[in-house]
Formats: structure tokens, C-alpha cells, sequence
């Protein structure tokens, strides 16, 4: 009686040691609302009013989500930034892949740049894209130029495409600051 006893304590104490040890796993917001934030912000025609944009977070909160980086890709091609900006090696747009950010690479920047446009071409997205999706585009966008870790960097890259996938892509260090060229 008393060793079948035993056995099972011991099973439980195993059991409970090992979920404790269990180890962290990443973890993905699908559907993420940021603060003060409800989805009817999100404009669907130019006639339709909308609230002003919402003052952006200065750090990306997709910074290190492989699947966020990923999606960014998919918006990417999806909002035609292609386009201007090809695989982000530039067209009629700059290009992303260099160490030249002429308005600041860092996710706040770049989230200004998205949402409100910038002069002589860059459209303003504010208002058709929800703010989770401008985030994942920022992720996306300095993956290009390795400003991401190389394990959140999408890896994965379709064969007809031209360039190298982002998480073999080297680091390039932004050349320009804030203060030479303030928002």
C-alpha cells in the first residue's frame, strides 16, 4: 500500500517539475488593438471622416515576431509597395535595403512615414491600414535592411524572386539621425 503511494507522488512531482522547466515559447498577438484604439478607425473610402491618427509607440511591438515579420511581407506586396519601392531595393521610391534613411529608421519614423505619407510621392496609409498592421509593416521594412535579429527575420522567399530572403540579409546602420532630419 504505502510504496504504490510513493510512486504516484513521485510521478506528480515529475510531472509538475518538468511543466514548470517547460520553455518559454513566443507569443503571437493575431488581433492585436492597441489602446484607445477601436477597429471603426479604420477608414474605407477618402469621404468618409475618421479620428486623427493616434500618436505611434516609439519601439515596434513586432520587432522579434518571425509571423508579424512575415505578414508585413504579405501587406508589402499586398498595399503595392512593390511598386515604388520594389523588394526594397528601390524604384521610383528609395530603396530600403541601404544603410540611407532620409527620414530616420527607427520604428517611430517609419510608422510616421506609413501612416502619414511623406512629400514628393509616399502616400499617406493612415486610415487603411489598422495600427497592428502599420507595425507589422515597420518590422517588415527594417527586416530589409537587417535592423531585425536574423531568427524573427522571414526566411521564407518565393523562387522566382530576385533578392536574398531577409534573415540573410547583413546589417546595414542607418547613416542618418533624427537630428538631421527631424519628422
Amino acid at each position: 500500500m504505502h510504496l504504490p503511494r510513493c510512486i504516484a507522488i513521485a510521478a506528480c512531482t515529475v510531472a509538475l517539475s518538468l511543466a514548470i522547466a517547460a520553455c518559454e515559447r513566443e507569443e503571437r498577438q493575431f488581433r492585436e488593438t492597441p489602446p484607445g484604439v477601436s477597429p471603426s478607425n479604420v477608414r474605407v473610402s477618402e469621404l468618409q471622416p475618421g479620428p486623427a491618427v493616434p500618436t505611434p509607440q516609439t519601439t515596434s511591438p513586432y520587432e522579434h515576431n518571425a509571423y508579424a515579420i512575415a505578414e508585413g511581407k504579405r501587406l508589402y506586396a499586398q498595399f503595392n509597395c512593390v511598386g515604388c519601392h520594389a523588394h526594397g531595393g528601390g524604384g521610383m521610391g528609395p530603396p530600403l535595403m541601404d544603410d540611407k534613411w532620409l527620414y530616420g529608421s527607427e520604428p517611430a519614423n517609419i510608422f510616421a512615414t506609413i501612416v502619414e505619407g511623406r512629400p514628393n510621392g509616399m502616400p499617406a496609409f493612415g486610415g487603411k491600414l489598422a495600427n497592428d498592421q502599420v507595425w507589422q509593416l515597420v518590422a517588415y521594412v527594417r527586416s530589409l535592411s537587417g535592423l531585425v535579429r536574423q531568427d524573427a527575420a522571414s526566411g521564407r522567399s518565393d523562387h522566382m524572386q530576385v533578392k536574398k530572403p531577409e534573415m540573410e540579409k547583413e546589417r546595414e546602420l542607418p547613416t542618418s539621425t533624427k537630428a538631421e532630419h527631424p519628422l
